[in-house]
């Protein structure tokens, strides 16, 4: 009996040492793919014939290491004799952890989803048409989705959370913008970035980072951005969230008529706001239980008359109204509530009682047709395989969760700051040539215009320097490209911005 249990011990040792060997064994890494087809867009009466690739390309480390299978789709001009003669730009939206499908079919890309703009957009069929709009008149696109996103995977060792960080997403699309550039022959095109939301915050690490490396961009496209997180997440015993966010509401009060006898200028009206913002809003609120009785009434007066709320409103919140709880109180009286990443779309209020929103009414009204739609043009005009799965967004992935610690936030050991104002910053100053156009919705109340008017104003940058930075302004929100008069300003804008920054 001692014999036979002694095997047996030996017999599971031996299994388990087995086992252990087996789990170092490398991981097979699948082979990449591209789908190949032929596509055109009409622009100006002019149609450009496209040779397209939708897929994966093997990213590999710093070491040569495969470590993803990262998926993109490009559409590169056929007949370009000399392409260090056409741009390319490299395009991604935000999140993070959203795929690239947005800015693909909204504005980028030869063919663009309509959306009944700023209304709901009902259930299929949905038109999808010739952008007309597209950045392909002026420069090849080569549209990322980050992995976990689309069809990009980690490949060998790696893991999705070596990918799911500040840190670690900035060095993957370094990556692979830079081995695409050395695969497709492009290193001596003209380069450009464009992102769009948490796309922006990326952008300024990125631009950074492939400086550092040896590659600089022409020019670097902010849509909808962000650089600083303290703009946006209303910290508690911190004012910065709620002074940079006023400004978007009294916009958003001025479109939906709350304001009496409202200035009819728009552009005038956000020039007094920002005026009373900074030279009394902002004194205010540093005073914090030392402002006086008095100066807290007159304040709240102006407060209400510019929200189109009530003064009562901005007592109980003691002047600090966060954005999801002006959601839900602008039109409470209206029963609806305005959108989060446009404030021009409004939506049904479930409870008029709520303190915040529970939903964008904007997000909702174009995501069926945007989804369905995209799926639909990548499976049947591109033709990727159909039983590959796009992620539309990681967040749907087991695991999901973002490291949002980033190298150079950090004072005295801990993390100071959420920001890549400080990337941007660096790479602008190493390379004055580089210039950045960053493109602001009036009505987002995602990422609000003022709050990026803080953050370059608090840069450091040189005026020549500051000068680099190109700001426009758009009557619409987060994805402006929904509004056909701002689609067709956007167009206008960054094809003069890649001509202008393209010429040698």
């Amino acid at each position: 009996m001692k014999n036979l249990l002694t095997l047996l011990a030996l017999l599971s040792c031996y299994t388990w040492l087995l086992a252990q060997e087996t789990d170092k064994k490398p991981k097979p890494i699948p082979d990449a793919e591209v789908f190949t087809s032929e596509q055109t867009v009409t622009i100006d009466g002019k149609v450009i014939n496209l040779t397209t690739n939708a897929g994966t390309m093997q990213l590999r480390d710093e070491n040569n290491k495969a470590i993803a299978n990262f998926g993109f789709t490009s559409y590169t001009k056929k007949g370009v004799s000399d392409v260090r003669e056409r741009p390319i730009v490299f395009a991604f939206n935000g999140g993070p952890g959203s795929s690239s499908f947005w800015l693909h079919m909204g504005i980028l890309g030869p063919k663009r989803i309509v959306v009944n703009d700023p209304e709901n957009t009902p259930a299929a069929p949905y038109n999808l048409v010739n952008n007309e709009y597209s950045i392909l008149e002026v420069a090849d696109l080569v549209m990322l989705d980050p992995v976990g996103t689309g069809l990009s995977v980690p490949v060998g060792e790696a893991e999705f959370k070596d990918f799911w960080s500040v840190d670690g997403d900035i060095r993957s699309i370094s990556l692979f913008i830079t081995q695409y550039l050395i695969k497709h022959g492009r290193l001596n095109s003209p380069k450009y970035l464009l992102g769009e939301s948490y796309g922006t915050f990326r952008n300024a690490g990125i631009m950074k980072r492939l400086l550092n490396q040896g590659i600089a961009m022409n020019g670097v496209i902010m849509v909808s951005a962000v650089f600083d997180l303290r703009t946006l997440v209303f910290p508690p015993q911190e004012d910065i969230s709620y002074i940079v966010h006023f400004p978007t509401y009294a916009a958003t009060a001025w479109y939906h008529d709350q304001i009496e006898n409202k200035n009819p200028d728009l552009d005038a009206f956000l020039d007094e706001i920002r005026a009373f913002t900074a030279q009394e809003y902002v004194p205010a609120l540093f005073k914090g239980d030392q402002i006086t009785t008095t100066d807290k009434e007159a304040l709240v007066k102006k407060l209400a008359a510019y929200t189109g709320t009530s003064a009562d409103y901005w007592v109980r919140a003691n002047l600090r109204v966060s954005a999801s709880e002006f959601f839900v109180e602008l039109l409470r009286d209206e029963g609806e509530i305005v959108g989060r990443l446009d404030s021009r779309f409004t939506g049904i209020n479930p409870d008029l009682n709520a303190q915040d929103g529970d939903y964008d009414p904007q997000s909702l009204a174009i995501s069926p047709a945007y989804i369905t739609s995209f799926l639909d043009y990548f499976h049947g005009d591109l033709g990727v395989r159909d039983d590959l799965l796009y992620s539309i967004t990681a967040g749907r992935r087991k695991g999901f969760k973002w490291d949002w610690k980033h190298e150079g936030n950090y004072r005295w050991g801990t993390q100071a700051a959420i920001s890549t104002s400080i990337d941007m910053a660096e790479a602008m100053t190493k390379d004055p040539n580089m210039k950045v156009l960053i493109l602001n919705g009036i009505y987002d109340l995602a990422t609000v215009f003022y709050g990026v008017e803080h953050t370059i104003n608090h840069m450091g940058l040189t005026k020549e320097v500051k000068d680099n930075i190109i700001m426009k302004y758009y009557e619409a929100g987060h994805m402006m490209y929904t509004h056909p008069p701002s689609m067709k300003q956007f167009d206008a804008d960054v094809d003069e911005f890649i001509r202008m920054t393209s010429r040698k």
